[in-house]
């Protein structure tokens, strides 16, 4: 009896111990929060800024109509409950990181991955602008192709890391064309293409909406901001959504390491952030041009 008394005494001291460690932390919280709703969200509510409630003491940092900032703020959510879904139809595996699935569609050639989608969400502001020319993006070779280029018939010849273009295509503006040059930039860019191709962000006061949250890698992986608030003291809350790999729903996500305040995250340069199933060692953050 006395063995067995103290084997659980040691047993409980192990089970102490092994908790504070940061991975099993982070499970036991990933856990509550799969389960629980959070209490700023709106569920009837279909657009980004209308589904989540702003904390007491804060309010939304303001951008101008027309804005990249605005059309993030105000991306139209599917219904409340809605699943992710991966490119083949099927539905994720996690479904418990995530508070409203973002209106864009799914390619079924599994293209459209993490960085992909913010790619195809900017590309899509800048074609809805009338800023067509604007669109354009690194190869992670470093190579620049542009919508404009591709429109007018240009098509890369790729050699291992050499790329020369060519005009082997007739000139087509269409839609059509530009989803098929998205397909393009979604094979040959990524996390690592847009780490070494923007502009970084060093001093997270100065974080606003469309920035990113980026591990440049191959594999890597990439978050978007797309609300903002504040509070007198000027501390600043954000929002985050993400699109994943596999090729899946771009999805509006929880704070699982804060229940309280999910999902607004609280952001620092270089700290560890945990966004559903991806946790940022070492966070830096990048801005489109």
């Amino acid at each position: 009896m006395r063995k067995r008394l103290i084997f659980i005494l040691v047993l409980a001291v192990i089970t102490v111990v092994v908790y504070q460690f940061k991975p099993v932390k982070r499970a036991a919280n990933t856990v509550l929060a799969s389960v629980k709703t959070p209490s700023l969200i709106y569920k009837d509510s279909v657009t980004i800024a209308s589904r989540v409630k702003v904390p007491d003491g804060y309010k939304r940092v303001t951008y101008p109509k027309g804005s990249f900032q605005e059309y993030l703020r105000n991306y139209k959510l599917k219904p409340y409950g809605s699943k992710i879904i991966n490119y083949d139809d099927s539905h994720y595996f996690w479904q418990g990181g995530h508070i409203g699935i973002l209106d864009v569609p799914v390619p079924n050639n599994g293209l459209q991955q993490c960085a992909d989608a913010l790619i195809r969400i900017r590309s899509e502001y800048l074609w809805n602008q009338n800023r067509k020319d604007e669109i354009g993006f690194n190869f992670t070779s470093g190579h620049y192709c542009s919508w404009k280029s591709y429109a007018e018939g240009y098509r890369p010849k790729i050699n291992g890391n050499k790329v020369s273009f060519q005009k082997t295509a007739k000139v087509d503006h269409s839609k059509a064309n530009f989803y098929k040059y998205l397909n393009l930039i979604f094979t040959y860019s990524g996390t690592l293409s847009l780490y070494n191709e923007l502009p970084s962000i060093n001093n997270a006061k100065r974080l606003q909406i469309g920035d990113m949250l980026i591990k440049g890698g191959t594999p890597g992986h990439i978050v978007m901001i797309c609300d903002e608030v504040v509070d007198a003291n000027g501390n600043k809350l954000f929002l985050l959504f993400q699109g994943n790999t596999p090729a899946q729903s771009v999805h509006l996500v929880k704070n699982l390491q804060d229940l309280n305040r999910s999902p607004w995250y609280q952001l620092e340069k270089d700290q560890e952030i945990s966004v559903s199933n991806y946790t940022f060692d070492s966070s830096k953050f990048v801005r489109f041009k």
